[in-house]
């Protein structure tokens, strides 16, 4: 039988046990890259960092949770000032339908803040704008708190969860004779995230390469008076642009938001990509992509040999110490555009 046969191979329990870890390092550092395409789009599109990303992502999800159990925006602050006790609409929207109108409220989201934030700054330093940005971040966690309410929500689209028991099953006989293994443990939804930002990173590397307003972007990025000057309208590539990082944004905050639940902390995922893009290059979509590999099988590997050694918790800073090598070597990251500028 295949058991008898892969019995044959004699494979030790700790080497799985490392196939293992790289494996569940591999998709932990595809949800860290989720997050960081969404820095990447916005950086390429217009020299902006967007430190409000992972807020975008907290309320995407949050709005999705709302829509979908029908939710009343606002109902805290409305029963405070007018004294009722109104939560809900009392009925549920469909998955795919609460994702569109999610979509549309994150579109909309990028409409308001080229018009009412980016269309003022255009030619400004990249420090006014990343400190925009800051604000806008603030402004976010703070609206989403009042217009959903600030308690841990459930996000369920139907996503699996829990281990595979079938690669459990299929990976038992692995192990030579006599060894203490139990089967190869790979979370479900990791799975489908993985393969989620696989499909989202060829979309957006294609959509970026070659195609026009792709090409466009990467001339916004370049210079914006020369891209108005050829006629590129400055307004209408960030409308697209927020609108894509929005669209990342939703994507992350479903894959976080079902694993972790709905909670203020998944803002704090952004800080996780910052060591991502530092490996990756704050300009590449595949950097993104290979930084967050990188940075999730080298904590994993990290903790697992060296964690018991030194009082564990590695994964907490070691992504932060893996980037402060990177900054000292090759600041533009694996895949950055390296700059010279000459005085």
């Amino acid at each position: 039988s295949w058991r008898e046969s892969l019995r044959g191979l004699c494979m030790s329990a700790d080497f799985l046990y490392t196939i293992e870890v790289i494996l569940n390092g591999l998709m932990a550092g595809v949800m860290y890259s989720l997050v960081a395409l969404g820095f990447v789009l916005i950086f390429k599109a217009s020299g902006i960092f967007n430190y409000a990303q992972g807020v975008m992502a907290l309320f995407a999800a949050l709005t999705l949770v709302g829509i979908q159990t029908g939710q009343i925006p606002f109902s805290h602050l409305i029963n405070a000032i007018f004294g009722t006790n109104m939560h809900h609409f009392g009925w549920q929207v469909p998955t795919i339908i609460a994702i569109l109108l999610t979509v549309g409220v994150m579109v909309l989201f990028a409409i308001i803040v080229e018009r009412y934030i980016l269309h003022h700054l255009v030619n400004q330093e990249p420090i006014i704008l990343f400190m925009a940005t800051i604000g806008l971040a603030y402004f976010m966690e703070g609206f989403g708190d009042i217009m959903w309410g600030s308690d841990i929500k459930t996000l369920d689209v139907g996503l699996p969860s829990g281990g595979s028991l079938w690669l459990e099953e299929y990976t038992l006989g692995w192990a030579a004779e006599g060894e203490n293994y139990y089967g190869m443990y790979l979370d479900k939804l990791d799975m489908v995230a993985s393969l989620v930002a696989i499909v989202l990173v060829v979309s957006l590397t294609i959509f970026s390469q070659y195609t026009k307003t792709g090409r466009a972007l990467r001339a916004v990025a370049d210079d914006h008076q020369a891209a108005l000057s050829v006629g590129i309208s400055l307004r209408t590539i960030w409308v697209i642009v927020w609108s894509i990082a929005g669209f990342v944004a939703l994507v992350a905050g479903i894959m976080w938001g079902a694993k972790s639940g709905v909670q203020f902390s998944l803002s704090l995922i952004a800080l996780k990509a910052l060591p991502v893009l530092m490996l990756g290059g704050f300009t590449s979509i595949p950097g993104a992509i290979i930084g967050g590999l990188i940075i999730g099988v080298g904590e994993k590997l990290f903790e697992y040999s060296i964690g018991p050694l030194i009082g564990g918790a590695t994964e907490n800073w070691f992504a932060y110490v893996l980037a402060l090598m990177f900054l000292v070597f090759r600041p533009q990251g694996l895949f950055g555009e390296k700059i010279i500028e000459r005085v």
